[in-house]
This record gives C-alpha cells, structure tokens and sequence, in this order.
C-alpha cells in the first residue's frame, strides 16, 4: 500500500509497524529505516503514535480468508483494534482498510460499523466499505478485496473503475497476463537467489534482491513435467491424464477447479497468492502453450519476478528475505496499482480538508 501511496506523489510515511523481520527489511530497504518499526504493534505507545492525515493498512485476514480457518478466535484476527487506537491517537482526517472479502461479513466487520456510529470509538468517521476487483484499476489480476474508507471529512465514495472486460463504457480494457510479463525471458538463467545480506533493526536478512534477480526457476521432477505438458491455457488438473495423477487427486472428481492449472495470455491472471511457485496451489503455470508445437511450451510454474509483476510492483522494487519470505510478501501485498487509484481517489477530500495557506498580505489585512 506504501509503494501505491508514495507513487501517487504528495504522501510522505511518517510512521510503519510490521512484525515479520523480512518484510519490514523489505519495507526499509524501499522507504527508509528510520520511521518503520519491526515489533509487535500492540507494544508501541500511544505517545509513539504520530499525528497523520491518512492511515493505510491491512489487518491480518487469514481468519477470515476462505482458505483459512476462520476462527472467530485468532488472535489475528484481533489486530483491527490496533488498527482503531491507532487511528484514535493520530487522528487522520482518513483511513483506509483492505481485507480479504469475507471480512464484510465478519463479526469484527460488523463492529468496526458499531464503532463509527454516535457514542462509538470511531464515531467521528462515515465509513464507505465495498468490494473491488483490482482488474478494474488497472492490475492484470482478478484479485478480490473489501476496502473501507473512514472519513472525518465528509463520506468518500469508493473510487469508480478505470478499466473494464471490453471498454464499452468508456474506460481502459483490463490489463493481461500479457501486458504483465510478456517481456520477460521465458527460461529463467539461475535457480537462487544471490548470496547477499541486507541489516536492518540491527540484523541482517536475505538482500537486497533487485526485480530481474526474482526471476528465478524450480527444478520440478520429471513426473511433474509430464503433468504441466497436459495443461492447456485456462486448463488445470482435469486436462491430466489419470495415470498421472497423485492419489489424492484422482478420489476427488470434483472441485479445487483452478490447480495445476495454466495462466491465459489474454485474460487477467487469477488471484496471486502466497505460494504462486507451487502449480498444485492454484492457476500458476506460465500461460506459453502451443497445442500444435510441444518445443513453444513453458512448463513451469510463474517466478517471483513475475508474480511481482502481476501485482503491479515496479521494478524498481528491493526485495529481502528467502525464496519463501519474498514469495509470502509478494502474495500478501495491496497491488500498488489498486494502492495508487486509491491515494489518487482521495487527495481532492483531503486538500478541500486543509486550509489554504494564507498570503502575508492577506494575514496584514485580517490584523
């Protein structure tokens, strides 16, 4: 959300909090140690809160997540309270929450309305809460998630989109897998990452990794060669033969649609997710297939460079971490595109909001 708020130009982070090491290392290498805290949140102050006009940030969402527990009880899921005290103490003329789209219904969802009507914590702010498709500003991702903008300003509307499946309306057509990574060399040249090491807080990490270093291969077995070369674009694991399949697969005729399955040139991808380099998770295989030439396939699932990509992450981006870490931040993360319409959507709220600085002239007249 950081790089989308930064690329809109007029916002400066005053203040970060992330408890995993890689990903705040991530984060300094980016925008700078001094103002990021790596820790548990609920152990900063409230006297170490800043004033802000704006709050970003996603509270965990793996409770809350269809691919996840959804334990009512997870303590991550507890982390939105945070959130509120720290919106309480800094008091942002906005704020601005992303989540996975299982939250609008959630328990925590409906309190966090509670607190924003008379007499709540938050019942300075009108909240405006919906569903976006990152596709519709601009990311090649059909990737789902509920925003919510608190205002103390007057309500914000939820940015209209900018693009659509066909243009019929006026707008840009969605970006594609294309559009992505069609530049990018089709046979990554290393399999790791290089030996480097990044410090940060006082430890060092995996890093710094410039983005045409994420383009990095697997080294999938021969038997998983077999299956990859079975897949069509928009294919998955029902285009693979049965004596090819692991068990597990071949007792369950139905459902899990979109494993083993290969990306579309022409379509915006799937969502990204945590472990894009495992194709038994999801539509990752390289979108490359030629029905007729089986020499113009890429069997193979994306890279991290180019799952970045599909989230919209410039290359200019630094990465620290391992394989995993990097891949987890990549996967996590608020396409910044998505980030930057939103920054874009409310900069006319927040300028009407502030004053406008009066000219000496006008001061001595007032006096």
């Amino acid at each position: 959300m950081t790089a989308g708020f930064v690329s809109a130009r007029g916002y400066k982070p005053v203040m970060a909090v992330e408890w995993d090491l890689a990903a705040a290392t991530t984060y300094a290498a980016n925008f700078g140690e001094s103002h990021i805290r790596w820790g548990d949140i609920a152990k900063i102050t409230d006297g170490q809160i800043p004033k802000a006009d704006v709050i970003i940030g996603g509270p965990p969402c793996q409770g809350f997540s269809n691919l996840g527990s959804r334990d009512v009880d997870d303590p991550r899921n507890k982390l939105w309270k945070e959130y509120i005290r720290f919106v309480r103490r800094a008091r942002p003329k906005v704020f601005v929450i992303e989540n996975v789209d299982r939250f609008r219904t959630s328990s925590e969802f409906a309190l966090l309305r509670e607190e924003a009507k008379p007499g709540g914590l938050l019942q300075e702010y009108k909240l405006t809460d919906a569903l976006l498709l990152a596709a519709d500003y601009g990311v090649p991702q059909m990737r789902r998630r509920v925003i919510v903008i608190g205002s103390r300003v007057g309500a914000i509307p939820i940015p209209e989109p900018t693009h659509e499946p066909v243009g019929l309306l006026g707008r840009q057509t969605w970006r594609t897998v294309r559009d992505g990574i069609s530049d990018l060399p089709e046979e990554p040249a290393c399999a790791d990452l290089p030996a480097r090491w990044f410090e940060a807080f006082g430890e060092k990490v995996p890093g710094s990794f410039e983005s045409e270093e994420l383009h990095i291969r697997r080294n999938p077995t021969e038997l998983s060669l077999q299956r990859y070369d079975c897949v069509p674009p928009g294919g998955g694991r029902f285009d693979v033969p049965a004596h090819l399949l692991p068990r597990c697969w071949r007792e369950k005729p139905t459902g899990t649609t979109d494993v083993m399955g290969r990306m579309r040139w022409d379509r915006p991808s799937l969502t990204i997710r945590t472990e894009f380099f495992k194709p038994e998770k999801g539509q990752y295989l390289h979108p490359q297939w030629d029905p007729e030439d089986p020499e113009r396939r890429v069997n193979r699932p994306i890279t991290h460079r180019e799952a970045a990509r599909l989230q919209t992450f410039p290359d200019t981006f630094l990465w620290c971490g391992t394989k995993i870490e990097i891949a987890r931040q990549i996967g996590n993360a608020v396409p910044p595109l998505l980030a930057h319409a939103l920054a874009e959507h409310l900069k006319p709220y927040l300028r009407r909001a502030s004053p406008r600085p009066r000219k000496p002239s006008e001061e001595g007249r007032e006096r």
